[in-house]
């Protein structure tokens, strides 16, 4: 089983615990200015081959975040469609 599935069935307890507005919340969810500016300067740097061994455990640990909340973003929209 790929880690996608596997992180995907662990959160569909969560996203089944949202009620509507909150769904519509984590939809609505965003990153800061200054994380977005980390973040892109981070993977300009990956794809330089330029990190650090710190830097690329940042890198990692942001993505992993990332990968995180689009995954509960996707259940959020399932969620609201269908209580449609």
């Amino acid at each position: 089983m790929s880690a996608a599935t596997l992180l995907d069935e662990f959160l569909d307890p969560l996203s089944r615990c949202l009620d509507a507005e909150s769904a519509r919340r984590v939809v609505a969810l965003g990153v800061s200015a200054s994380v977005q500016a980390r973040v892109d300067l981070l993977a300009d740097r990956a794809n330089e081959g330029l990190l650090t061994a710190d830097e690329l455990a940042e890198y990692e640990a942001l993505m992993n975040a990332e990968d995180i909340v689009a995954i509960l973003k996707m259940k959020s929209r399932q969620q609201l469609s269908i209580a449609s």
